[in-house]
């Protein structure tokens, strides 16, 4: 039986030769718009809708650049390793959804062209194309252009033209094409024509280096024909292929992004070019930019827009490079195909590294123990050298691409060697990087994914594990090491970061990483009530996928920042702001190129987060790489705890931010809190053989002991109540101040005129995605087998002394002899109720725990807050760096943050006292001594535990509030490590108090 085409493991037939991105005065036809359509269910349909005369009234419209699936045929599909398909290279089912697609056009007046080429920059993900019923030719390399050529076969100006194409979803690239993200097919970028005159420029390489040392540049442009450069800023007016040299240009870096304009005349086309003078080079272990290393600062970015898939529009394309400048990143790896040529652009103008990533991944091959990976079989080394091929020729002359990469976890073999090969060929001036081979054979970085900090400091000290090849290892540890994978954000999270960040400064031979990943590819759906929300994996009933794993991003799909990128612009801020000697202020300059002469320094005095000074430090234009230390300003005194903010911010509008935007801030403790007041000790309580205080009935202390004839106390949201069907005991209500208590377990009932429940001891949090750990540590099983997310709640004693109340409980979860002994020391303190809360755990405890601390149930009306700690945003153990001290208000609902899949989010850490409050004057005011952490919710854990997405989420008739003296770090388990020594939350005993008081 003859393979069909599309199974053929070679890239295709009749394309042209791979060129640079073209950009030129010479004419364009965008044939984007509304295409005829239709989807056929396999792939072996007659071809004859490619005659013009085909009658496709019948079919639907779709839009090109697109996705079918996203339009309603089909639907989307996710897995991160395994293929959807069985593993059978090159062949692929007979079920293979195929679209056919058709446009009409005419050519406008005018077109001149001696040849005319139809040009598709993306099409998912193996095509054949007809223009007038004449095949052109197929291909596929779904994230990489090509070229046919349509001269022969088009009408003459004027003329009616019909282009017809296949696309076969699945096809031989398939196998390239496992890459982590929805599986989406269609022509998703755009297809124009080309006109290309008589003596047109078909190709053209920018060579353009600068000499770190005397300041000079070369610049040289070869071209396939005799042409012109002209550079008129330079002066430069040569020859193509001639040598320049220029005594003093002005570098291109990603901190201060020069480009010169020049112009390429030949005698039929000028080409625009955009010229950025830099040297990239790996020396002594270091991976250098304009003879400095650098230190990347970076993310991986997958191509995604929550309506539109992959076919991102340029101004969506404009944004995120923008959100990347302003929250000071310098690098970004195009996870795992090269981007739309315009995103490189906007990188070479605004300013960020690029390893431009081959579109070639493997992973699926791995679960099968790598059999028949195309990276290592002769048969598939044209498809792989032509899609490093199609990407070098491409991308040539974006100075921001700084390294070439391979592809990503494609494994090993000879046809990667391959692909280095020709590339050292074709651009010897870019090193290569690949992660999958840790012998780095074929390349020139040291690349790893998902290190833990104890492994990076390792290799940063050279003191990695030997290879056994004794050149390999010794040309390795030459090498700079790059993390092209770390610090997974998926979720809440990622945690470690600043950790990861002071390895890499503190050893120079650590280039920095990339993050993963920039967005949550949430598609948009609806429930049935019109709701919207993001879908993830197994939404659109795939029978295998990998559920939210493909929301894992530094954003939302709408490109919300989430808190996760507030910590990273915290952590890689390029200014250091922090307490130097004897008062004074440290001032360092992390930057690699740029001085401190565009910031301008402001500073504000804080008295309990209110302003009451401000003014402007006086910094030098420090050198990068340099520090220097800063009076710190006269202050005024203000008698409560108050907080001096340095802040760093732009000097004057750039083209990526306006003046006033915040890079970098550091803050100082000026005059600490004052102590609260502390109740005399508890008395020891006096023995009497009657109830203690007014309860009647039988002693306190033996309640809901066996055979004392009390009724059972059973689980609820906060652990308590009463039995099913067991008749109400009724006593009167302890009262101790403003509150009333219940006398049979001791709860909290009302605090003046609010109605509460609880507080009472929490152990329990919604999992995060790090605490589920998928592919690293995972805690939330071990913490679902003790069972802490059903607490039961033992009350042994309620004891009334005086104004004081004491509560004495064993927390422990069915099925285990592991437990907490909760002590709860009630009393009044003016305005109000202080709380004392003591912990032992008993038993020996095999994991960390959630969470430490209290949670209780206030009115719904109490929805709005205000708080004096850290904020605005959320924060936890190890990932609290971009939280700073000061006054915050906002309502409950703001202060949840929509992960994708629900999860434990929303904390506020080191809160000194917090007000809830609404639209009526009853209010609660919470005071820690000193702080506590606090999390405010319409839901209660387990609600937000259970929810699938956030449209799941009803608020509820209560405020569910956690007041926590301690929660478990967050880590990077969900692809990485797990939460580092010392942000476990390990049970110990602990004390600590807080105090309710309530207004209006």
């Amino acid at each position: 039986m003859t393979r069909p085409p599309h199974e053929d493991p070679r890239p295709g037939a009749g394309a042209r030769p791979p060129r640079a991105w073209p950009v030129s005065d010479a004419q364009v036809l965008d044939l984007s718009g509304a295409w005829r359509f239709r989807l056929s269910p396999r792939a072996d349909g007659d071809d004859g809708f490619a005659d013009p005369g085909f009658d496709d009234r019948g079919w639907e419209r779709l839009p090109v650049p697109s996705h079918w699936q996203l339009h309603g045929h089909g639907a989307p599909a996710y897995t991160n390793v395994v293929y959807p398909f069985p593993v059978d290279p090159p062949r692929v089912p007979s079920e293979n959804p195929t679209g056919d697609y058709r446009v009409r056009f005419r050519l406008p007046d005018g077109w001149e062209a001696e040849r005319t080429v139809l040009r598709f920059e993306g099409v998912d993900s193996w095509f054949r194309v007809w223009c007038n019923g004449r095949e052109l030719g197929s291909s596929s390399g779904s994230r990489l252009p090509v070229e046919l050529d349509a001269t022969e076969a088009l009408a003459a100006a004027g003329g009616d033209n019909l282009l017809a194409v296949r696309v076969h979803q699945w096809s031989a690239a398939s196998y390239l094409e496992d890459q982590d993200m929805w599986w989406l097919s269609g022509i998703f970028r755009e297809v124009r024509l080309l006109a290309r005159p008589a003596g047109g420029i078909e190709d053209w390489f920018v060579h353009a280096g600068y000499d770190h040392q005397t300041g000079a540049g070369t610049l040289r442009v070869d071209t396939d024909v005799p042409a012109r450069l002209t550079v008129p800023e330079l002066g430069v007016d040569a020859a193509a292929g001639e040598t320049v040299r220029l005594a003093a240009v002005e570098p291109w870096s990603a901190e201060l992004p020069r480009l010169y304009d020049g112009q390429l005349a030949s005698a039929g086309e000028r080409v625009a070019l955009r010229i950025g003078f830099r040297t990239v080079r790996v020396a002594d272990g270091l991976l250098t930019v304009n003879g400095r290393r650098v230190l990347l600062r970076g993310v991986n970015r997958h191509e995604f827009h929550p309506d539109l898939g992959r076919a991102v529009p340029e101004e969506v394309m404009l944004a995120d490079v923008l959100a990347m400048k302003r929250h000071n990143l310098n690098a970004v790896r195009t996870s795992h195909y090269p981007p739309h040529p315009r995103f490189l652009e906007l990188c070479d103008t605004y300013g960020l590294y690029v390893i431009d990533e081959c579109d070639l991944e493997t992973h699926g091959f791995e679960p099968v123990g790598w059999r028949g990976n195309p990276a290592d079989d002769p048969a598939w080394r044209e498809a792989l050298v032509d899609r490093m091929r199609r990407m070098v020729e491409r991308d040539k002359n974006r100075p921001s691409v700084i390294l070439w990469s391979l592809g990503n976890e494609s494994g090993t073999g000879r046809n990667l060697a391959a692909m280095a090969a020709w590339a050292r060929g074709r651009d010897p001036s870019r090193p290569l990087h690949y992660e999958g081979d840790w012998s780095c054979a074929d390349v020139d970085v040291y690349s790893r994914m998902y290190p833990t900090h104890a492994e990076v400091d390792r290799i940063g000290r050279g003191q990695e594990e030997p290879l056994d090849d004794p050149a390999l290892d010794a040309r390795r540890r030459a090498m700079p090491l790059i993390l092209c994978e770390y610090a997974h954000a998926m979720g809440n999270g990622p945690g470690g970061l600043w950790e990861y960040q002071e390895l890499f400064e503190r050893h120079p031979r650590c280039a920095g990483g990339f993050v993963w990943e920039w967005i949550d590819h949430g598609l948009r759906a609806r429930t049935a009530d019109g709701r919207a929300y993001f879908a993830y994996g197994g939404d659109f009933g795939e029978p295998l996928h990998d559920g939210n794993f493909v929301a894992d991003g530094l954003v939302f799909p709408d490109r919300t920042p989430s808190p996760g990128l507030a910590e990273l612009k915290k952590v890689v801020e390029p200014v250091r702001i922090a307490a130097g000697p004897d008062g004074a202020i440290l001032v360092a300059n992390r930057h690699d190129f740029r001085d401190l002469s565009h910031l301008r320094f402001t500073w504000t005095l804080e008295a309990e987060g209110l302003e009451v000074a401000s003014g402007t430090l006086a910094v030098p234009p420090l050198p990068a790489g340099e520090t220097t230390t800063i009076p710190r300003p006269a202050l005024p005194p203000t008698g409560v705890e108050s907080w001096l903010t340095v802040q760093a911010v732009l000097a004057t509008d750039h083209p990526w931010a306006p003046a006033g935007h915040e890079i970098a801030w550091g803050q100082f403790p000026i005059t600490p809190a004052p102590p609260p007041l502390t109740p005399p000790p508890e008395p020891p309580p006096a023995p009497a053989p009657d109830p203690p205080g007014p309860l009647p009935g039988p002693p306190v202390g033996e309640r809901n002991r066996p055979g004392s004839g009390a009724p059972p106390v059973l689980h609820s949201p906060l652990g308590v109540g009463p039995g099913r069907g067991a008749p109400p005991v009724v006593h009167s209500p302890i009262g101790v101040g403003p509150g009333e208590f219940d006398p049979a377990d001791g709860r909290l009932l009302r605090l003046g005129d609010l109605e509460v429940e609880g507080p009472r001891l929490d152990l329990w949090r919604a999992p995060t995605d790090n605490d589920r750990g998928l592919h690293g540590e995972a805690v939330e099983p071990l913490w679902r087998s003790l069972g802490l997310h059903r607490l039961q709640h033992r009350v042994d004693q309620v004891a009334v002394a005086g104004d004081r109340l004491v509560v004495r409980t064993r927390v422990a979860p069915a099925a285990t002899d592991l437990g907490m002994a909760a002590t709860y020391r009630w009393s009044a303190v003016p305005g109000g109720l202080r709380l004392e809360l003591s912990v032992v755990p008993e038993g020996e405890w095999p994991c960390p725990l959630p969470r430490l601390g209290l949670r209780m149930a206030v009115p719904a009306t109490l929805d709005q807050v205000e708080w004096f700690g850290r904020g605005p945003g959320e924060a936890y153990a190890d990932t609290g760096r971009a939280a700073r001290v000061g006054r915050f208000a906002a309502s409950v609902a703001q202060l949840q943050t929509p992960y994708l899949r629900p999860q434990e989010n929303g904390n506020r850490r080191d809160v000194r006292w917090a007000v809830l409050g609404g639209s009526d004057r009853a209010a609660l005011r919470l005071e820690g001594e000193p702080t506590f952490d606090l999390t405010v919710r319409p839901w209660t854990s387990e609600q937000l535990d259970q929810a699938a997405h956030p449209t799941d989420l009803v608020p509820g008739g209560r405020i569910w509030v956690n007041l926590d003296l301690a929660q478990q770090g967050i880590g990077s388990a969900s692809c990485g490590p797990g939460v580092l020594p010392g942000y476990r939350l390990d049970p110990v005993p602990a004390t600590f108090a807080v105090r309710l008081l309530p207004q209006g």
